[in-house]
């Protein structure tokens, strides 16, 4: 920008940058999921050296860069069907809510991710696979010359359901979504965007009262308080109740519903009493769905629920008159699906390595941060 002062564009050359989040991996799934491994606060390879490459930096400048929150890494999917794709996105690094039945709990927060961070795993996704669909059309109307073909814009949904809590990054997740949901920025409809939360009630109530909103959902999980405290502690700071309260008051349009995600634990939260009280807690709250989730395969003790207690626990929602849908997560033989996002294959990646620096230099010295 060379109406800006020279020594302007030094400052900005060296703190700042305009750029799309580095893949560093990709996981390709049989059924055509993709699985983005993003570095973040890496700069891109296109002139820049990325902290993977300034690799042999000593020990405490990586761990100086982890602590003030330049390196981290996420992950984000990709989703296609027919007529629409899916991006699931991450809005922290790591998780700190410690929900027991979810792989990214056992990173704990490594960092919030700023507004261009999260917008930027959509503008990859999308930026990605319309480069493939563009490239297949033209294959197709080449082997169909003479003929025309109108082909409907496929319908774009993102899911905010990666790593993190997002209602624990408020300022930069509405953030990222004013763009997403801007005409003049990413151009997605509110309907076709979904925030999932754990519960975080002060977050819940201040998204009620933003003009433009994505669509609100609550990831439930369990059929009682005495449940869900074990399962997701956060429900001790709030419980049902409270959260079912904040639930009841949260505005939704004519054709807007909330959410409730129900993760399915085999044998834990899965028999037909939970399945009823479940029905009872959705009662008086208005416009609801519910969305089971068998639980995917991952390091926890816990085990996939029957295909019986499944469909016997969508029987009685939709015979005690709560819409229920049974959704199968999409990616899970490459770790992407519903819980199971966990940086599993990071050993070389800047972040895995600052974890390990610090937790082997824990041992002797306390002073060092998690």
């Amino acid at each position: 920008m060379t109406v800006l002062p020279a020594e302007l564009r030094e400052r900005l050359a060296g703190g700042a940058t305009i750029t799309l989040p580095v893949v560093k991996q990709r996981y390709f799934s049989k059924d055509g999921s993709v699985r983005y491994l993003f570095g973040l606060g890496e700069k891109s390879k296109d002139g820049f050296a990325t902290e993977a490459q300034n690799s042999q930096r000593k020990t405490e400048e990586l761990i100086r860069k982890a602590a003030s929150g330049k390196l981290a890494a996420v992950e984000a999917v990709w989703m296609p069907r027919e007529n629409r794709q899916t991006i699931c996105i991450s809005t922290q690094a790591g998780c700190a809510v410690d929900c027991q039945f979810c792989m990214t709990a056992q990173l704990g927060l490594i960092r919030n991710l700023t507004a261009g961070e999260i917008v930027g795993q959509i503008l990859v996704a999308l930026k990605e696979n319309e480069e493939e669909r563009i490239n297949t059309e033209n294959t197709e109307s080449r082997s169909t010359e003479g003929t025309e073909k109108s082909r409907d814009k496929k319908q774009t949904n993102v899911v905010l359901m990666g790593q993190g809590e997002p209602l624990l990054n408020y300022e930069n997740v509405m953030a990222a979504m004013r763009v997403v949901l801007d005409p003049k920025g990413v151009g997605l409809a509110p309907k076709h965007v979904t925030l999932s939360t754990s519960g975080i009630v002060p977050g819940i109530e201040k998204l009620a009262m933003e003009a433009v909103r994505p669509k609100l959902a609550i990831s439930l999980n369990a059929s009682n308080d005495e449940q869900r405290d074990v399962l997701m502690p956060i429900n001790k700071k709030y419980p049902l109740k409270i959260l079912l309260a904040a639930c009841k008051k949260f505005p939704t349009g004519s054709r807007e519903y909330i959410t409730f995600e129900y993760v399915l634990l085999g044998g834990v939260n899965d028999t037909a009493e939970d399945a009823r009280r479940v029905a009872h807690l959705m009662s008086g709250l208005g416009r609801v769905k519910v969305n089971l989730i068998p639980w995917n395969p991952g390091a926890l003790p816990y085990k996939e629920p029957t295909e019986e207690s499944v469909a016997e626990f969508h029987r009685i929602l939709l015979e005690k008159g709560v819409p229920a849908f049974t959704r199968y997560s999409r990616g899970r033989d490459v770790m992407a699906a519903c819980g199971q996002l966990a940086l599993g294959e990071m050993k070389n990646s800047p972040q895995s390595s600052v974890i390990s620096i610090q937790q082997n230099r824990n041992v002797g010295d306390s002073s060092l941060p998690i």
